[in-house]
């Protein structure tokens, strides 16, 4: 089972660099799909026979790849197609600028994880802790450096499933009753900013945040 975690933790650290340099949002919607299944298949890899948990990683299993890996990509794309957005055109940051930094905060993640034996004492992959902080980076970096607002919740999503990889990898106590919380909690979060996303589009024509702030009272 190492190895398929160590599998599953290294194309979630490849997606993490194919989100921060796609602009078309279905790519991107598609990209976060992946990883929803692949957090789905985490806790099936984490699991031990001998330790009477089996149940609980399928139950997380199951929901994961329902909420994370179907329905909420669904959601997204679509509120993409009403209101017809493509594209993140002029984000804050460049993409090729924004690929090197998350390699580098990849890269510093890796270090982390090397000084840190905090997944070595866990007994987990010493992937974990730099494939859970990268992916944590990721979303906070599309939340700040993306002007679309569905880019922006899709960022969200990103910096949740990080909290994910890191309480799934590192088999922390109770943590699959914390994940189950977390599952019903972002899916009620998306569903009440799709909605809203949608309704902002309605009434001023774009979700540029950007130009949002520019409103005044």
């Amino acid at each position: 089972m190492n190895e398929l975690l160590n599998l599953i933790l290294g194309a979630l650290l490849v997606l993490n660099l194919l989100l921060v340099s796609a602009s078309r949002l279905r790519h991107c919607i598609k990209l976060v799909a992946i990883q929803g299944v692949l957090l789905g298949l985490l806790p099936l890899a984490c699991a031990h026979p001998a330790d009477g948990h089996t149940w609980q990683f399928l139950l997380v299993m199951f929901l994961s790849l329902i909420i994370k890996g179907g329905l909420l990509p669904y959601l997204l794309l679509y509120t993409t197609r009403r209101i017809n957005v493509r594209r993140e055109l002029e984000p804050v940051v460049g993409y090729s600028l924004s690929l090197l930094i998350i390699l580098a905060l990849t890269g510093g993640a890796f270090w982390l994880g090397s000084v840190v034996p905090t997944a070595v004492a866990h007994g987990a992959s010493p992937l974990v802790l730099p494939a859970a902080l990268s992916t944590i980076s990721t979303g906070l970096f599309l939340m700040v450096t993306r002007r679309k607002a569905i880019t922006q919740v899709m960022g969200f999503l990103i910096f949740e499933n990080g909290v994910s990889i890191f309480g799934t990898g590192m088999m922390i106590h109770n943590g699959l009753l914390v994940e189950l919380g977390l599952l019903l909690d972002i899916f009620a979060l998306v569903f009440i900013m799709g909605i809203a996303v949608f309704n902002i589009n309605r009434s001023f024509r774009h979700i540029d945040t950007h130009s949002l702030n520019a409103l005044g009272d």
